[in-house]
């Protein structure tokens, strides 16, 4: 049976029960203490912890999922993996274990012909929580499942949470018996490699405080009802169904595997470390895919950070089979992309943006691998130099942070220089880099408020109801006031607040747009200040500013005002936004696909996926289109539409948004039309112009255009006119000859540095004779320390050290050149064999001089460099290598 098979089912089965289907989730989390979805129930939070009430009693979902704390393990088990896939069924309030126990043992024995999945009854054993009698009992007298097949476990194995704050609460879980084949008798509780689980059915009634590990956690309290969160991986079920040994053998993933193995022409099954490498290939690849289709992208942060971590890991074991720097992830992702097509549809649609920020990062990566190579090879000169037998997790950290080196990577590598590495130091720092991304992100949306609270105000007083599209004012009533994350009844002239209205023409930050700014007129004649805006739960909106006059209550009637020319400024950004979207997907492909914006006041930012820079002439037929456009003037116009119905009409949706049943599709004539919550002008024409200041890369695969609109476009060209007539008047040229001219210049220009370096090099290097005849005997060994003219290049301190230190054969001797090429000082040593024979070596009498100069250095036994901050210590630190030599 194949996988989309086995959902299918799974989801008409509840269908037939009276569960509301409910499409998967986005991988990007809701849940500000979450980076990716980890489970089946994390769109459904809010409802078992009841900040929301659930528009259904009953649902059913195929969610997708990402965990990673066990990356590591990923490929040295067939059990391990970071994508899967959840099937479940869920009750808020509705039944409980009477009736979802029944329903788990109906689906799973079922004949296959009659919609089931054909478990024979006699190899199927259950586990309960250890004082769960009611569990037990439905087991064994309802279901009629013997009692030597119900085992008692505890609350590490059969007690269910997220790993975080939330709903939890006893579990029974469902084994298969493989057979005598995979392990010993004794059902779960003796060898789950034999009695594989595949059902979770989690009696979702309590919620849990923080604490790390399977237990010990404080459980706070029971939930507002007894729910129902039961969870069947997709993975697991069809290795069964499909009579394969482990999840890496089922449809969707054999493919990517067998590919992977094809293009490094490895043979599955022949060589534990080689299967190792191509499991943790099909496993990242296929999450990674996934990943990237959901609107993540590669950073060293946050998701972003997961991702970048999952990709390269795939090229390193791709590398360990023997892919050199051969790009196979391109054709990998293609395969993962058919496997999981008929499943996610969008996988398809979506290829051409997967495979560009994919094959991008690929390319980033062998590009800076080489290059860390480099740095880890010093990193390992230097701790070997000061016989250590560890490279510390701060070296290691600066190769992944800066050259994106796994540590895993690190490790192998350390290993083969018999070193190992301090993996609690880079812990640590990894720890704290997430720990402030992850804290930045909830706080942009949440501030200082407790997410409890805001549920349970949403919960009160119901969505928010947005008028700002058709109104920049309007009357309102003050339903929630917080100072400091907590409600209060009023809040006096100076106060930081937190104001909720039961409707706003705020606009709140979201979709790439800055959120609205104004002022709120209470009742009683209290103003605040509307500084930010922002929705941190769906549904809610609230006012961030300041008390500016009087006493602001909750309860009492009020004012909303925008700021009517920001709002209109910003509106001009977003419409400009949609304009540049569709001008850079007709000129590079639909493959060009939006990754990120900000719509400020008179100027916004674009981030779009590429694989390489846009040339110069495309940034300007895009911006010579779009000024186009905005003189035919068209009409701007929005509509709310059932979102297939959308997407059959062509709207665009974009990567990482969120979107519900019904969506708003935002038209620009014929030119443009995508889905968008942002606020836009009437007709194109309000823009006025559109000027494109230029492109840069933000990342792997991804580029940002920034510009300028209306009034804000106009004063930057008349600066550049003004300046462009004042070059013409220096220059005595006229202005459309002005490049040319300039062209001319610049290489007469740089023909002269170029003469001008060469005669300084020269200079330089007709000194090598007359230090290589003075050179200082010391105890044999013959030392030259000289120090060259500020402005040197440290590329002719190379020059000249080897120069010296070539004149000086048949004897030991040691050359340190030192000068300041720019505002730092540079040390350069070089020594000859026989002065490295005496334990003389370049690498570590460049550290001594760097030392001194307050910096570092590093290199090979002949040839080394290294700098500091303190150019006034060179004197100090030539005389310290000296010092060196006289005592070795």
């Amino acid at each position: 049976m194949e996988s989309a098979e086995i959902a299918r089912r799974f989801l008409r089965f509840f269908e037939e029960r009276g569960h509301t289907v409910v499409p998967s989730a986005s991988l990007i989390a809701e849940d500000p203490t979450l980076l990716l979805v980890n489970a089946g129930m994390v769109p459904f939070k809010p409802f078992f912890l009841g900040q929301r009430t659930p528009p259904y009693p009953r649902a059913t979902s195929v969610q997708k999922c990402i965990r990673t704390p066990d990356i590591d393990e990923v490929g040295k088990t067939t059990r391990h993996g970071t994508f899967f896939q959840m099937l479940g069924n869920f009750s808020f309030g509705d039944y409980f274990k009477e009736q979802a126990i029944p329903f788990a043992w109906d689906l799973l024995t079922r004949s296959e012909s009659d919609g089931g999945f054909g478990f024979p009854e006699d190899r199927l054993w259950a586990t309960v929580y250890h004082d769960d009698d009611e569990a037990f009992e439905i087991w064994h007298k309802k279901v009629g499942l013997p009692e030597d097949r119900i085992q008692r476990r505890g609350m590490a194995d059969n007690f269910w949470s997220m790993g975080v704050p939330g709903p939890c609460g006893p579990c029974s879980e469902i084994y298969y018996d493989r057979g005598p084949e995979y392990g010993r008798e004794g059902g779960p509780v003796a060898d789950e490699d034999r009695y594989l689980e595949v059902w979770n059915l989690v009696f979702m009634q309590f919620e849990r405080g923080a604490g790390a590990g399977k237990e010990g956690w404080p459980i706070l309290g029971e939930l507002p009802a007894k729910n129902i969160d039961t969870g069947m991986g997709l993975e697991r079920m069809a290795a069964i169904l499909q009579g394969v040994d482990n999840i890496y053998e089922i449809d969707t993933m054999w493919r990517i595997l067998d590919r992977a193995a094809d293009l490094t022409k490895t043979k599955y099954g022949r060589d534990a470390r080689s299967d190792v490498s191509l499991r943790v290939i099909t496993d990242h690849v296929r999450s990674g895919t996934m990943m990237v289709a959901d609107g993540v992208v590669p950073s060293n942060e946050g998701r972003g950070y997961v991702l970048r971590r999952i990709l390269r890991r795939s090229i390193r074991h791709l590398r360990l089979l023997g892919a050199g720097d051969e790009r196979y992830l391109h054709e990998l992702t293609a395969v993962a992309i058919d496997g999981m097509g008929e499943t996610y549809p969008e996988l398809r649609s979506d290829a051409a943006h997967i495979h560009t920020v994919i094959d991008a990062e690929e390319q980033s990566f062998l590009t800076t691998l080489r290059t860390g190579t480099a740095i880890f090879d010093a990193s390992v000169e230097e701790t070997k130099r000061r016989k250590e037998p560890t490279l510390s997790g701060v070296q290691a950290f600066t190769l992944h942070d800066t050259y994106g080196f796994p540590i895993d990577l690190t490790l192998e590598m350390a290993a083969e220089q018999g070193l190992s590495v301090d993996e609690n130091e880079f812990r640590r720092l990894m720890d704290e880099q997430r720990q402030r991304a992850k804290a930045d992100a909830a706080a942009k949306k949440t501030g200082n408020l407790d997410v409890s609270v805001l549920g349970s105000l949403l919960e009160q007083t119901g969505s928010v109801v947005f008028t700002g599209y058709d109104a920049v004012a309007g009357e309102a009533r003050v339903v929630g006031l917080l100072v400091g994350g907590a409600s209060v009844p009023s809040a006096g002239q100076g106060s930081e607040v937190e104001v909720v209205l039961d409707r706003t023409p705020f606009y709140a930050e979201g979709g790439g747009q800055l959120a609205d700014q104004g002022v709120i007129r209470f009742g009683n004649g209290a103003e605040v200040e509307v500084l930010d805006v922002q929705s941190p739960l769906s549904g809610l909106v609230v006012h961030r500013g300041r008390v500016r006059s009087g006493e602001a209550q909750a309860g009492d009637t009020a004012y909303a005002e925008i700021d009517v020319e920001r709002r209109r400024a910003i509106s001009r950004s977003h419409t400009a936004t949609h304009m540049v979207h569709r001008g850079f997907r007709n000129a590079l492909g639909e493959s060009a696909a939006q990754a990120g914006s900000e719509n400020s006041p008179g100027r916004f930012r674009f981030d779009f996926t590429a694989s390489g820079a846009v040339p110069l002439s495309v940034l300007r037929d895009v911006e010579a289109e779009v000024n186009a456009i905005l003189i035919d003037d068209l009409g701007v116009h929005a509509s709310v539409h059932p979102i297939d119905e959308a997407r059959k009409m062509g709207a665009l949706a974009l990567f990482g948004e969120k979107y519900g049943d019904e969506v708003r599709v935002v038209e620009i004539g014929d030119y443009s039309r995508e889905l968008c919550g942002g606020t836009h002008v009437a007709r194109s024409g309000q823009l006025g112009l559109i000027k494109v200041l230029g492109e840069q890369s933000i990342g792997a695969g991804v580029r940002r255009v920034e510009a300028l609109v209306g009034i804000d476009a106009f004063r930057y060209l008349a600066k550049e006119s003004v300046l462009v007539a004042q070059l013409s008047e220096q220059l005595k040229t006229r202005r459309e000859e002005l490049p040319e001219r300039i062209s001319g210049m610049v290489t007469r220009l740089r023909e002269a540095e170029k003469e001008l370096e060469k005669v300084r090099s020269q200079q330089v290097l007709q000194v090598a004779g007359e230090l290589a005849g003075g050179a200082e005997d010391i105890g044999g060994v013959g030392f030259v320390a000289h120090r060259v003219p500020d402005g040197t290049s440290a590329d002719d301190l190379r020059r000249l050290a080897m120069d010296v230190r070539g004149r000086l054969s048949g004897r030991p001797a040691v050359v340190i050149i030192a000068g300041v090429p720019k505002d730092r000082p540079v040390i350069v040593v070089a020594t000859r064999d026989e002065a490295r024979a005496r334990g003389l070596r370049a690498g570590a009498l460049v550290g001594v001089a760097a030392k001194v100069l307050g910096g570092g250095g590093g290199g090979k036994d002949d040839l080394a460099q290294g700098g500091g901050a303190n150019a006034g210590a060179i004197d100090e630190a030539l005389g310290a290598v000296r010092r060196t030599v006289a005592a070795a």
